[in-house]
C-alpha cells in the first residue's frame, strides 16, 4: 500500500474518490503519521479494515465551521486531545502557562483549548446533534470517570458528561475502535452498545446495567475525601483484563457513567500487525514551512518495542491507560522497521532508543498473567521482587545484538529507562555488560527519584539501598570493561509525603554526590494516579492512613531549592527551609554544611569545631562536575 497521508482537507477526500468519510478524526496535535502518535494508530487500524477516516488536526474551536471540513461522517467522530492531556500540554506545575508545544507545527502554543476533549465534543455538538462521538487518547483516557482536577483544584465529572460525547474508548483502544466500528457500521444504535470492554458509556437505568461493582456516587464523592480515596483505589484494583469488573459511577437516578473491563491485551501477533501498517513516519507535508513538528524528532529514530509496565509507581497513569501486562513486538517486525530507519536519507546510523513505557521489561512479570492477570493487592517489584517473578532479559539482550548488527547502524540507545530492581533481580549479567558496553553513552539516567524511606514507600519505588547496590553494580561492570561512564539520577521534589525533612536528606544526597540537578522534578498531580489522590485527599488509597501533603507553592519551591542548594538565587529559600526544618547545623563552613552564613548570621557549626579552615573542602565539591556523579574515591 502507498504509503501517503489520510485526507486533511475536502480535497484530499475528493482526490480519493470518497463523498464522504466514515470516520472524522478530531485531534489537539498536528497530524503526525507514525505510531509513537495514537491518532495515526487508531486511524491506521481502522484504515486496514476498510474504513474511510479523514483528520482534522487542531481546528479553531471558537469556529463551529472549523468541524465541518468533510462534512458529516457516515459513522461518527472521533476525537482525542492528543499524546498528552491538554492541561500538562499547556502548564507547567506551578500552573505557568508553558512557552512552547512539541506537538503543534514550528512549537507553537495556543493551537488547542484547554480540556480539549470537552471543548471538542460541544463544538462538534453544536452542528451534529446526533452523529456519534467517541472519545480516545491520554485525556479521555485518564477522565473517564470521576477524577481530581489540579488546575481548577476540584473533583470534576466523568469527561464523557461534560463533552457530551457518546463512549469513551479507553486505554491503547485498538480493540475497542474495530468493535465500536464494525457495530455503527451494522447498523447498532450508538446507544445501544453499553457492552464493549474498553469502553465508557453512559446508562439511564439502573436496572439496565449488570454485573457491575457500584461505585459511590458523585454527590458522595464530593461531599467525602476519605469515600474518593476508596473509590479510587477500587478503580485502581480493577484496571486488569482478566480480573477487573464493570464499573458503575451514579450522577442520579437517571445517569450513571459505567467503565466496562478493560481490553485483553494484544498478542505478539497483534502487536507486529498494528506496527507494520503503512504509516508516513512523520508529520504531514503541510507543516514543513512552519518548521515540522519538534516531538517527531524525538520517536523518528527510536522502536517501540513494548507497551504496558508492571513498575506500579505511584505517581505514573500508565496502569490506568496502557495496564500492568507487558505486552510486546517480534524481532523480527523490530528489525524490519529498523532496516526502513537505515534506508531514510535523514539516519545517521543511530537508533535512540529501543523500549517503551520500561526499557527492559520484555514480557510478563510472572507466567500466570496471561490467564488469571496481574494481583490485585500485590505488585510485582514493591516493596521487594515477587518471588514469582521471572526477571529475564535473555530476550532484549538478543534483540539489541541483532539491531546492532544491522548494516548502517552505528549506535544502539536506550532512552525511555530501565528499572534497576528489576535487572539486579536477574542473576545473569549479561544485559548489565551490555548495556554499559554498548548502549550507554558516557550517562546514563535512572530515576530513585527520592532517597528517604517514607516517600520512596509511597512512590511506590525500592528502599534507596537498591538503588546503591545498582550503582555498585555499575560502577564494577565499567571497571571491569575499561569504561567511565556515570549515572545520572532524577529526583522528585514536592511528592507526597515528602516534609522540609525529607527534602533535606534528599539535599545531603546531592551533596555527598557533588552533583547538582539543573532541572528538578516537582511533583505534578495529573489525573488517575495513586500519587495525585493522595495529593488531593491527604490519605494512601491503599492503606487510608494519613498522608503528609506538601501544597503551598513556596513549600514547594523551598524543597525545590534544597536540592539546588548550590544556586546563589535560591540561597534565601534555602536557609528558611534549613530553619523551619531544624537542620540549621547545615548552615555554615563545615564539610557538612549547605549553605555559608551571611554577615550577621551564625555560623552554626563553630561551636562544634567547624570553621572557615575547612570550606575548601566545600569549595572543592561546588567544583564537581556532572561527570562526577556517584563516583567512589579511588575509582579509575
Amino acid at each position: 500500500m502507498e504509503r501517503s497521508f489520510l485526507p486533511v482537507c475536502r480535497e484530499d477526500m475528493e482526490a480519493r474518490g470518497w463523498d464522504q468519510a466514515d470516520f472524522v478524526y478530531v485531534i489537539g496535535d498536528a497530524y503526525v503519521d507514525h505510531p509513537s502518535f495514537g491518532h495515526a494508530v487508531i486511524s491506521r487500524v481502522l484504515e486496514s479494515r476498510g474504513y474511510r477516516v479523514a483528520v482534522i488536526s487542531q481546528p479553531d474551536w471558537r469556529d463551529p465551521a472549523s468541524i465541518d471540513v468533510f462534512g458529516r461522517p457516515r459513522l461518527a467522530f472521533l476525537v482525542s486531545a492528543g499524546n498528552m492531556d491538554s492541561m500538562v500540554n499547556h502548564y507547567s506545575v506551578s500552573k505557568k502557562r508553558r512557552k512552547t508545544d512539541a506537538y503543534t507545527p514550528g512549537g507553537q502554543t495556543g493551537r488547542r483549548p484547554d480540556y480539549a476533549c470537552v471543548v471538542y465534543g460541544n463544538l462538534i455538538r453544536q452542528t451534529y446533534k446526533d452523529v456519534p462521538i467517541v472519545l480516545g487518547g491520554i485525556e479521555a483516557s485518564l477522565r473517564r470517570l470521576a477524577h481530581y482536577d489540579y488546575w481548577s483544584d476540584r473533583l470534576k465529572r466523568s469527561v464523557l458528561l461534560d463533552s457530551g460525547a457518546d463512549l469513551i474508548s479507553y486505554g491503547m483502544g485498538e480493540r475497542s475502535i474495530i468493535e465500536i466500528a464494525e457495530a455503527l457500521d451494522a447498523g447498532i444504535s450508538v446507544k445501544d452498545l453499553t457492552y464493549i470492554s474498553g469502553t465508557v458509556v453512559k446508562v439511564k437505568n439502573r436496572e439496565d446495567i449488570y454485573d457491575a461493582e457500584f461505585l459511590p456516587s458523585f454527590e458522595e464523592l464530593k461531599a467525602s475525601k476519605q469515600i474518593y480515596a476508596q473509590s479510587f483505589y477500587t478503580q485502581y484494583q480493577n484496571t486488569d483484563p482478566y480480573s477487573g469488573r464493570r464499573l458503575a459511577e451514579k450522577y442520579n437516578d437517571h445517569l450513571y457513567v459505567v467503565q466496562n473491563p478493560p481490553s485483553m491485551p494484544l498478542t505478539q501477533t497483534e502487536m507486529d500487525d498494528v506496527y507494520s501498517l503503512p504509516y508516513a513516519r512523520t508529520f504531514h507535508p503541510s507543516y514543513k514551512e512552519l518548521g515540522g513538528v519538534p516531538a517527531v524528532s524525538e520517536v523518528k529514530f527510536s522502536l517501540i518495542s513494548s507497551r504496558g509496565c508492571f513498575g506500579g509507581c505511584s505517581f505514573c497513569a500508565l496502569t490506568f491507560h496502557q495496564g500492568r501486562i507487558v505486552q510486546v513486538r517480534s524481532h523480527q517486525s523490530l528489525l524490519q522497521e529498523a532496516q526502513a530507519m537505515t534506508e531514510d536519507e535523514e539516519f545517521k546510523g543511530y537508533i535512540h532508543d529501543v523500549g517503551g513505557p520500561t526499557a527492559n521489561f520484555r514480557h510478563p512479570s510472572c507466567a500466570k498473567q496471561m490467564e488469571h492477570g496481574v494481583c490485585q493487592n500485590r505488585q510485582c517489584l514493591f516493596p521487594k521482587p515477587c518471588a514469582n517473578m521471572d526477571a529475564d532479559h535473555s530476550d532484549y539482550v538478543t534483540l539489541l545484538r541483532k539491531l546492532r548488527e544491522l548494516p548502517g547502524v552505528k549506535k544502539v540507545f536506550i532512552r525511555s529507562g530501565i528499572r534497576f530492581d528489576y535487572l539486579l533481580a536477574d542473576r545473569n549479567r549479561d544485559f548489565l555488560r551490555e548495556l554499559c558496553m554498548y548502549h550507554v553513552s558516557g550517562q546514563l539516567k535512572v530515576a530513585p527519584e527520592h532517597v528517604a524511606g517514607p516517600v520512596l514507600s509511597l512512590m511506590g519505588k525500592p528502599e534507596h539501598q537498591v538503588y546503591e547496590s545498582f550503582v555498585s553494580a555499575f560502577e564494577q561492570m565499567n571497571q571491569k570493561i575499561g569504561k567511565k561512564q556515570y549515572l545520572v539520577p532524577y529526583l522528585m521534589s514536592s511528592h507526597p509525603g515528602s516534609t522540609l525533612k525529607e527534602a533535606v536528606k534528599l539535599a545531603e544526597y546531592c551533596r555527598d554526590l557533588g552533583y547538582m540537578p539543573e532541572q528538578v522534578q516537582d511533583f505534578y498531580p495529573t489525573p488517575s494516579t495513586l500519587s495525585t489522590c493522595m495529593y488531593y485527599t491527604g490519605l494512601d488509597p491503599r492503606t487510608m492512613k494519613p498522608v503528609y501533603v506538601p501544597r503551598s507553592p513556596h513549600e514547594k519551591a523551598m524543597q525545590r531549592a534544597l536540592i539546588q542548594y548550590q544556586d546563589p538565587k535560591l540561597r534565601p529559600l534555602v536557609y528558611e527551609a534549613l530553619e523551619k526544618a531544624g537542620r540549621t547545623d547545615l548552615i555554615g563552613y563545615g564539610p557538612k554544611c549547605l549553605i555559608r552564613p551571611e554577615s550577621g548570621q551564625t555560623d552554626h557549626t563553630a561551636k562544634n569545631g567547624g570553621g572557615k579552615n575547612i570550606a575548601c573542602g566545600r569549595e572543592k565539591r561546588k567544583k564537581k562536575t556532572i561527570r562526577n556523579v556517584h563516583r567512589k574515591k579511588g575509582a579509575k
